[in-house]
């Protein structure tokens, strides 16, 4: 059974860090990459990160750029996604999820070419 597991949600002061880790399971790890994806009150869910690790390649969403540090650890099957200099609008139920590497090339942010999802951890940043 796949399984994805998030944790590291918390409620953090603006200018804050916290880390998400994404376990995951029930599938071959080196075979998929793991995105990060947020989802705010009302709006549409938003590809924050993503790391391919057959090759390594990360992305980044432009409004997290330079803050986010999206990471994996093979041996444990986890992906981190290392959050500094947070802001109120980073606030948000984060997910993370996998999809195959061959379909995380063209459109590694979009939502819709991730198979298995997390069930979230939710990040509030106060003012």
């Amino acid at each position: 059974e796949v399984q994805l597991v998030e944790s590291g949600g918390h409620l953090v002061q603006a200018g804050g860090s916290l880390r998400l880790s994404c376990a995951a399971s029930g599938f071959t790890f080196d075979d998929y990459a793991i995105g990060w994806f947020r989802q705010a009150p009302g709006k549409e869910r938003e590809g924050v990160s993503c790391i391919r690790s057959s090759d390594g390649s990360t992305y980044y969403v432009d409004s997290v750029k330079g803050r986010f540090t999206i990471s994996s650890d093979n041996a444990e099957n986890t992906v981190y996604l290392q959050m500094n200099s947070l802001k109120p609008e980073d606030t948000a139920v984060y997910f993370c999820a996998a999809t195959e590497n061959s379909k995380s090339y063209n459109y590694p942010l979009n939502p819709y070419e991730y198979t298995y999802w997390g069930q979230g951890t939710q990040v509030t940043v106060s003012p």
